[in-house]
Order: C-alpha cells, then sequence, then structure tokens
C-alpha cells in the first residue's frame, strides 16, 4: 500500500471489517497508522506472536501506556498487561484464584440480582441509552463489590477507565486534553491508594484485601505493582464488559430472529456470547513489540517493530471460520481470539462472560422485544476496544 491507512479513520474504524478482509488477502503483515505500527490480522499469526512472548515482548503495549506529555506514572505500565515472564508469572498467579470460574461464580446471585433491578429500571423508562443504563452501570456495580470501592465512585468509573485507554491515541499537540487526561489519572490514583490505605487498617471482602494477605504472606508485590493491578482490573472488569454488554444489546435489538432463538432456547444464551465476542471483538487488538529481527506472514520485522495484533480480523479469518461475516449461533470448531490467547488470556474473561449472560437472560425474562431507534451506530474509540457509544433502545414488557 502507497499510504498506510489510519486504522483509527472513522471510516475504518466504523466498519473495520471489509478493510481488514482486504488486508488479510493483500497484505496480512503491513504497516499502518498511526506511528507506523504492524497490523497483525490473520488467525494463525496472530496465535503465533501470543504463543511466542520472547520474541514478541508485551513491552509494546508501554508506549501506549506511558506517553512522555503524562508527566506522571501510569500504574497500567507497572500491570501484568505490559510484562512477560517470568515477572508475569509471578504477578498473575496472585489474582488467578479471585478470577477463576469457581471464584467468579460466587458473584452470580450479586450480579444476576443487579441486572434484575436494571432492567426493572429500563423497563419503567421503557426509552433509555442502553450502553449507559445497562452497559456501565452493571460492570460499574460489579467492580465496585470486587474492589471494594464506595459505590459513590461509579459514576467516575467511565471517566477513568476512558482515560487510561486514551493515552495511545491522544494527538502530541491536544495539549488541553493532555491536561485532562493528567488530571483524571491523579484522581484515580488518589481514589485507589485511599482504598489500599484502607483495606490495611479494615481488610474486608474484596480483591484489595486478597492482594495485601497475599503480600503480607508472602507474594513479592510492590506498591506500584500493587497499584497497576488497581487500575488495570478496574479499566479492564469495565470497558470490555461496558462494550460487550452494549454489543450484546445492538445484535438483540438488530437480529429479532436470534431474540426469537433465544427466547424459545435460554441455554443458547452463552453460545450468543461467544458469538459476539468472535463476530465484533470488543476487545479490538492487542500489542507487542520484536525482541530480534524476525519473520511473520512472509514478512521481515527488525527488531524493535510494534505490532498491533488484530483480533477483529483474526476472528473473521475466512481460512479458519466458515462464513465468518454471518453471525452463527450453531458455530462450532475453532475457539474465538476475543480474549486473546496464552499467557495473556484475559484474566477477567469469566467475569466478563457471567455479566453478559446474566444481562441477557434477564433481558429475555423480563422483555417481548428490544427496539433500536432508526440510524448509524455511533462507535466509541479507543485503542484496543470497540463497542457502541450510545445505543438508544425502547424495551417492551414481557
Amino acid at each position: 500500500m502507497s499510504v498506510r491507512p489510519n486504522i483509527y479513520a472513522p471510516n475504518i474504524w466504523n466498519n473495520p471489517h471489509s478493510f481488514y478482509s482486504s488486508l488479510r488477502r493483500e497484505a496480512p503483515v503491513s504497516q499502518v497508522e498511526p506511528g507506523g505500527m504492524w497490523a497483525v490480522t490473520r488467525y494463525e499469526d496472530a496465535l503465533h506472536v501470543l504463543k511466542n512472548p520472547q520474541i514478541f515482548s508485551s513491552e509494546g503495549l508501554r508506549a501506549a501506556t506511558q506517553p512522555a506529555w503524562l508527566g506522571q506514572r501510569n500504574p497500567v505500565s507497572d500491570s501484568i498487561l505490559v510484562l512477560d515472564p517470568p515477572d508475569h508469572t509471578r504477578l498473575r498467579s496472585l489474582i488467578t484464584r479471585t478470577f477463576s470460574a469457581p471464584g467468579v461464580a460466587r458473584l452470580e446471585s450479586f450480579v444476576r440480582s443487579n441486572a434484575e433491578s436494571i432492567v426493572a429500571d429500563m423497563l419503567a423508562r421503557r426509552r433509555v441509552d442502553f450502553v449507559e443504563s445497562m452497559g456501565l452501570t452493571l460492570p460499574s456495580r460489579t467492580m465496585s463489590a470486587l474492589l471494594g470501592l464506595d459505590t459513590s465512585l461509579a459514576p467516575r468509573f467511565k471517566g477513568w477507565a476512558d482515560a487510561i485507554v486514551s493515552f495511545g491515541i491522544t494527538p502530541p499537540d491536544a495539549t488541553e486534553r493532555q491536561a485532562e487526561l493528567r488530571a483524571t489519572l491523579t484522581e484515580l490514583k488518589h481514589h485507589l491508594g485511599q482504598v489500599l490505605e484502607l483495606r490495611r487498617r479494615e481488610p474486608g471482602n474484596d480483591v484489595v484485601s486478597d492482594l495485601l494477605q497475599a503480600r503480607a504472606q508472602g507474594g513479592v508485590l510492590s506498591d506500584d505493582e500493587l497499584l497497576g493491578f488497581l487500575v488495570l482490573l478496574l479499566v479492564a472488569g469495565l470497558e470490555t464488559t461496558y462494550d460487550l454488554l452494549g454489543l450484546c444489546g445492538l445484535m438483540l435489538a438488530d437480529q429479532p430472529d436470534i431474540w426469537a432463538r433465544l427466547k424459545a432456547d435460554r441455554t443458547l444464551v452463552p453460545k450468543f456470547v461467544e458469538e459476539v465476542l468472535r463476530f465484533e471483538s470488543p476487545s479490538q487488538s492487542t500489542m507487542r513489540i520484536t525482541t530480534q529481527e524476525t519473520e511473520l506472514g512472509g514478512v521481515r520485522l527488525p527488531k524493535g517493530a510494534v505490532l498491533m495484533v488484530q483480533f477483529v480480523s483474526a476472528n473473521r479469518d475466512e481460512s479458519v471460520f466458515p462464513n465468518p461475516h454471518r453471525f452463527d449461533l450453531d458455530r462450532t470448531g475453532t475457539p474465538h481470539l476475543g480474549f486473546g490467547h496464552g499467557i495473556h488470556f484475559c484474566v477477567g474473561a469469566p467475569l466478563a462472560r457471567l455479566e453478559a449472560r446474566l444481562a441477557v437472560e434477564v433481558l429475555l425474562e423480563r422483555c417481548s422485544k428490544l427496539v433500536r431507534e432508526p440510524g448509524p451506530v455511533q462507535w466509541n474509540v479507543a485503542v484496543t476496544t470497540r463497542g457502541p457509544a450510545v445505543l438508544p433502545l425502547e424495551l417492551h414488557p414481557a
């Protein structure tokens, strides 16, 4: 390609699938803007990158989390997101138990109760922004409980999460926006620091207390790493689930045949959630950096090349998924990369799946249909996640 396409340009971001289909055919590993990153678009190439951290390091994410203009330490830069083994292994082991399937199952009654109250409120109003009413509210309440945060802070969560995921796409000349982001990060660190101090004095039944206890019992965890855990869990637990819920709502409203099948057979809901993860990929991509010169997809990459592994493309790879552009509730076979793969497979995947499943189940129980206002979807823009920014729906009671 003579001119590098900008993957965040509206014509690509709003409808990425035809663009990535072309890349898979013509230039499956190719440079794009911003920054001349290398887009990795085929499933097998994406797997190769994710399975080989010794060649494709997670340090590639650090540039997006710690731009020069930030002027302070971003706690995510000390989190498992940007680490390779052995540091990654050491830190991830401290949190795996909490976010395992059995650990998350303990939250089911809490999440279902909140989903029921949210849907009841939406039905009372009938016309709502589904993204705000469900997509933001359900994960905010869940993360408040998990992290032991004051529920009164929940309205600030989205602003905090948006700031963290905006660092890597904020232009160097956008000085006003940079000042806003610096202030938001300072506020976030202040509130999480207060939570840490409180839980040191008064342990509770939350992730913060678990991490502090692990450190007290000999787990090697610095203050920066501890804060990095909390920021990452808050942002990842909110942002991806927020987008996943929004995409579920969009699909339920726009595909009445799918709604009808799910109404008739609720056991299909987990398959529905998995197909949303594949079909639209709320987690669009992840970044890596090459530690040595290497070849990928027939392209010779220099040491220090920054790669953008495009889950949004790999999950529709025609060589892996039959009829990839069709939403198929009966799809079987190769697993999607909606939560990544390998050592960095999303630790919060069981929780995101639980929240999405329960939200959809409650909607099916309480509603006869969802109707979306006509018009194009407005998509949010972030470094690695994508979903509806707003989703005006009318809920009809069952």
